[in-house]
C-alpha cells in the first residue's frame, strides 16, 4: 500500500519530458502476450516510451548484475529477484509481488485433461532449464514432490525458456510440456492435460521492482503496472493479481 501511495503521488509530480529516455523493462518471456497489451495501454495513457526486453529470468537477472541499463525488472520467481536485491541494484521500497500463475502439463490439442500420474507415464516432456529457469525449477520441484522425477528425468527435453518448451509441444515435436497455465491460454494448438497442486512447488509469483539505473519516468510506469486497470488486462490473459 505504501508503494501504491508513493507511486500515485509520482503520477502527478513527475512530468514526462519531451526528450526522456525510454523506460526499459526486463520481463520474463512467459509474460509476453499479456505484457505487450499492457505496454500498449501504458504508452497510450502516460505518453511515455517503453521498451520491453523479454527473456529467461536467469538471463535477464545476469544482465542486470553485469550492468545492463534496465529501469524495471519483473522476475518469474523470487529467487532471481533476491539475487538482484543482494547486489544493491533495487531501489528500496519498490519491490512487490505483481502476479501469480499456475503450473500445468500441456499436450497437443485436442487433449483431454486427466490425472498427473496418468498424463506423465510415457513420452518426452519439454521443460525450461530445470536448474536455472523458474518454470523448469517449479516443474522439477513438483515432480520431486509427487515422486515422479526419477521416472520423468530421462524423458525431459530442456529448453532455454518456457515458451520454447511450449513451442515444441505446439509444433508436435514432443507430446507434453510442463509450462504455465497462461502459456496454454496464449497458444491455441495446445491444451491443459493435467494440473499440479499449488502445494507441490514454491509459490509462483512475479515480483516487480525498480532498478537503481532507472530514469524519472520509471516510477510512473511502476504505478501504472500496479493499477486496477492493468490488473484487469493481465487477468484477461489468465494471470492473477498477487495481492
Amino acid at each position: 500500500m505504501i508503494l501504491r501511495s508513493l507511486a500515485s503521488l509520482a503520477l502527478t509530480l513527475l512530468p514526462t519530458g519531451l526528450f526522456a529516455d525510454p523506460v526499459r523493462i526486463a520481463a520474463p518471456v512467459s509474460l509476453k502476450g499479456a505484457f505487450d497489451a499492457v505496454v500498449a495501454k501504458i504508452v497510450k495513457d502516460l505518453g511515455v516510451e517503453i521498451v520491453p526486453v523479454y527473456g529467461g529470468t536467469s538471463l535477464l537477472a545476469r544482465q542486470i548484475l553485469t550492468g545492463a541499463p534496465y529501469d524495471i525488472f519483473i522476475s518469474a520467481n523470487a529467487a532471481w529477484m533476491d539475487e538482484v536485491a543482494d547486489s544493491g541494484r533495487l531501489v528500496p521500497g519498490t519491490r512487490h509481488d505483481l502476479l501469480t500463475n499456475r503450473l500445468v502439463v500441456a499436450g497437443n490439442a485436442p487433449s483431454p485433461e486427466r490425472p498427473l500420474d496418468d498424463a506423465l507415464t510415457e513420452g518426452q516432456i519439454a521443460m525450461a532449464l530445470t536448474d536455472a529457469i523458474p518454470a523448469g525449477i517449479y516443474g522439477k520441484q513438483a515432480l520431486l514432490s509427487i515422486g515422479m522425477w526419477d521416472d520423468v528425468e530421462p524423458r525431459v527435453i530442456e529448453t532455454a525458456d518456457v515458451r520454447a518448451a511450449l513451442a515444441l509441444v505446439a509444433r508436435g515435436e514432443v507430446p507434453l510440456g510442463i509450462v504455465y497455465a497462461t502459456d496454454v491460454f496464449a497458444e491455441e494448438r495446445v491444451d491443459i492435460v493435467a494440473r499440479f497442486d499449488v502445494m507441490s512447488h514454491d509459490p509462483i509469483v512475479y515480483p516487480l521492482a525498480m532498478l537503481t539505473s532507472a530514469g524519472t519516468d520509471a516510477l510512473r510506469v511502476m504505478a501504472a503496472l500496479s493499477s486496477d486497470e492493468v490488473g484487469e488486462l493481465f487477468a484477461a490473459h489468465g494471470f492473477q493479481r498477487a495481492d
